[in-house]
């Protein structure tokens, strides 16, 4: 039972880790294929699963919830007989990536700032519908 929730906990950190991937790299992405006139970075699935997922961020942290990812893989955690971690997963591992603690507000700033540049992005380079891609021969 234990190493099953280890490894249940494990996925979910590995889960977390792709989701705040996707939405910064997504985002350099973005803002890199507007540049070089990349036409997927245009593509409207994507580009609204990536202004979602910044937005449940920015929300959560307006509103001082913990993901429920973190909830989940802490709870996991324990249950595996393991420590979990205190915070939300993006101070813990900052923190011990970076070796640097900083205050909630701080997060609050910098999430809340990358979703303003995302927004930004959606209208200075809006996705395309596939009827205004298949117009314009793309």
């Amino acid at each position: 039972m234990q190493l099953a929730c280890q490894i249940m906990a494990d996925a979910i950190l590995l889960l977390h880790a792709l989701f705040a991937v996707f939405v910064v790299a997504g985002q350099v992405l973005i803002l890199l294929g507007a540049y070089q006139g990349w036409l997927w970075i245009r593509n409207r699935r994507f580009r609204l699963f990536h202004l979602c997922a910044i937005a449940i961020v920015v929300l959560q942290s307006w509103a001082s919830v913990i993901c429920p990812l973190t909830i989940l893989e802490g709870r996991l955690r324990a249950q595996a007989g393991q420590q979990p971690y205190e915070g939300t997963f993006m101070q813990f591992w900052i923190a011990r990536l970076l070796y640097y603690e900083a205050p909630a507000w701080i997060f609050i700033m910098v999430y809340t700032l990358f979703g303003c540049l995302v927004v930004f992005a959606w209208f200075r380079y809006p996705p395309q519908k596939k009827s205004d891609a298949i117009q314009r021969g793309i």
